[in-house]
């Protein structure tokens, strides 16, 4: 049986992508700082699903917790995909770079660039005997100067071309970083608290667009959820 990580799983897209894995019969190794929630999370998706799921609370900036992760599915019996997830904003709400606070952009590198990083060379061996894959996820904040998210930005931008680094230097993995658009969520809600997101699509109408990468075994390289959607109705790959 198929086996993947995701981190950042107790809420938002996280736990959504990992409801949909475990609905097509995945089992999962899950991780996130809050323990409560996570173990919620994968109790519900143990008697839903049938499936085996691991809690492994903890912070993804934490080479401990990272070993942990991997270690939780090689008791699963290997890894096959590798999804990374959980990230920081670096400051709540979004404010200037003028005046972003070191300690802030600091703890958004350590969690959202360092952690992917470190889960992958933690996970490779696995991977590379599976012929695996890794879905980083992006965000078009790294690719547009958005005014106030320049350090999130910052951090997309670093995991888009580590992301293509590695699909060159791994070509026996399929490596994908794919921006998911904005979301109904509360880490949106967390950045931009004035602003009204009644209209953005929620997590759970998201993540099976992203999985479509994993259905049709998709080549390595930068996709969006919104490219995503239109090629299902042309028959396309658009990214």
């Amino acid at each position: 049986m198929s086996v993947a990580i995701v981190t950042g799983a107790s809420r938002g897209l996280g736990r959504a992508l990992a409801g949909e894995l475990a609905a097509r019969g995945w089992d999962l190794v899950l991780g996130a700082r809050g323990a409560a929630a996570l173990e919620e999370a994968a109790a519900g998706l143990e008697r839903a699903e049938g499936v085996r799921v691991v809690a492994v609370a903890g912070d993804v900036s934490s080479e401990a917790h990272r070993a942990a992760l991997v270690a939780a599915a090689r008791g699963l019996g290997g890894l096959d995909l590798l999804v990374n997830n959980a990230g920081v904003l670096g400051a709540e709400p979004l404010v200037p770079l003028a005046v972003q606070p070191p300690a802030g952009l600091r703890e958004a590198f350590e969690v959202n660039v360092l952690g992917p990083l470190g889960l992958v060379q933690e996970g490779l061996p696995l991977l590379r005997f599976s012929a695996g894959a890794v879905l980083n996820i992006s965000s078009d904040a790294g690719v547009v100067p958005y005014a106030t998210w320049g350090a999130y930005g910052a951090t997309k931008a670093a995991v888009d071309l580590l992301s293509a680094v590695l699909a060159v230097e791994e070509p026996g993995l399929r490596v994908w970083w794919a921006d998911p658009g904005s979301m109904r969520t509360r880490m949106m809600a967390a950045a931009e608290p004035e602003e009204d997101l009644a209209g953005l699509p929620a997590p759970e109408e998201v993540a099976p667009v992203l999985l479509r990468l994993l259905e049709r075994g998709l080549p390595s390289g930068r996709y969006t959820a919104a490219g995503l959607a239109a090629a299902s109705a042309d028959g396309g790959a658009q990214r």
